[in-house]
């Protein structure tokens, strides 16, 4: 005799129903896991990248002390540019060059009252004339270090700490800087006339900036201190004799090849710089942390590319002013390079009386010391490997 199903027995209709139900319990509840979880993605989605409108970028208007037409300005876009890439819709530099709002030398002030400028583009060197230990800070003296050196002690030795209490304590401005571009050694400048030895100098009309204006009366020489788009003109006027800007891409786009075509290449009145970024201290520290870290990395990165771009373009500027516009390049006389050394010693002497100005210099040789013994004990000398696979001829 069959044995009667239950309702729960295998096989049986009404086990197959509940089956069927809890089935299609389970789907209508993996379904609403699943558009839960589609949400909150989307919900997430919104926080990470959110719809930002124009109204809502920081826009920073930003000024460098370079004419247009010099590479100087276009290295202070190549830094306006990452930091643009970087932020997309959130921060915006606008790039404005040299005079559009403040003069070359009065940058610093501008940027710190902060109204017409957010920030700017310089050199330590230019507020040479508010406090001479800025100048420390650009065109350093002549220890025997160069300026990736320099970075290093900006960054790691000391030197930035020393350069916000200057701009906090001593000058008293509401400005915070970043540091970048390490530039080589600067030729000692343009003449109208061959030099044979330091006392040619004397009573000779020259040009250039911050603390190498002090080195340069120390040689007897008359110093004039204008802003790199306007020497040229000063020595059409007969203003000046002879002049120092740079490099050959600046020098070139400043028309020195014009006026002059004796060019004195190596010199110790500047063998380091850097530029230094600067931003109103206020309005730098309203920013939300992520925008202060892109404009702070940004100096950085624009700071590597700076190095690279000056490898590329300084050399082959220099050979078309000779091919094309018959400059002729001399190296700097052994005795005028002694002479500057001598100089310098004069120059840290006087200056260091101030105690402020001893403590940076204090610092620099410092790290100079170790720095610069290491590579030289370090590194090996590049002319020797040079002259064996390129020997001259």
């Amino acid at each position: 005799m069959a044995r009667k199903r239950g309702p729960g027995a295998p096989g049986s209709n009404a086990g197959h129903g509940a089956h069927a139900a809890s089935a299609a319990g389970r789907r209508r509840f993996l379904g609403r896991v699943a558009a839960g979880a589609a949400a909150l993605a989307a919900g997430t989605a919104t926080v990470v990248a959110p719809n930002v409108s124009e109204a809502q970028t920081a826009v920073l208007r930003f000024q460098s002390t370079w004419p247009q037409r010099e590479i100087f300005h276009e290295m202070a876009q190549d830094y306006v540019s990452r930091v643009n890439q970087m932020a997309g819709r959130r921060l915006r530099l606008t790039l404005l060059p040299a005079g559009a709002v403040a003069g070359a030398f009065q940058l610093q002030d501008a940027v710190s009252a902060g109204q017409a400028l957010d920030g700017g583009h310089g050199v330590a060197a230019y507020w040479y004339g508010k406090n001479k230990a800025a100048s420390l800070f650009g065109t350093a003296p002549a220890f025997g270090w160069d300026a990736n050196e320099l970075l290093g002690w900006i960054n790691y030795g000391g030197g930035q700490a020393l350069y916000d209490e200057l701009l906090r304590d001593v000058l008293k401005v509401d400005v915070v800087s970043f540091f970048s571009g390490p530039m080589p050694t600067q030729p000692l400048g343009w003449f109208r006339r061959e030099l044979q030895g330091p006392e040619q100098l004397r009573g000779l009309r020259y040009r250039t900036v911050g603390l190498a204006a002090d080195l340069y009366r120390e040689l007897g020489a008359t110093v004039s201190i204008i802003p790199g788009g306007d020497i040229a003109q000063a020595m059409v006027r007969g203003l000046i004799d002879a002049a120092e800007f740079n490099n050959p891409s600046s020098d070139r786009a400043l028309g020195m090849a014009d006026v002059a075509r004796i060019y004195y290449l190596q010199s110790y009145h500047q063998p380091l710089e850097c530029f230094e970024i600067l931003f109103n201290k206020t309005r730098y520290e309203r920013l939300p942390a992520e925008h202060r870290a892109m404009l702070r990395i940004a100096a950085e990165a624009a700071s590597a590319d700076m190095s690279w771009k000056a490898q590329d373009r300084y050399p082959r500027d220099l050979q078309e002013m000779r091919d094309q516009q018959n400059v002729r390049t001399v190296k700097t006389p052994d005795a005028i390079l002694a002479a500057q050394l001598q100089a310098w010693n004069r120059v840290l002497e006087q200056h260091s009386a101030d105690p402020f100005f001893k403590r940076v210099v204090d610092s620099q040789k410092a790290w100079v010391q170790r720095v610069v013994a290491f590579r030289r004990e370090y590194v090996v000398p590049s002319d020797l490997a040079f002259d064996h696979f390129f020997p001259r001829r």
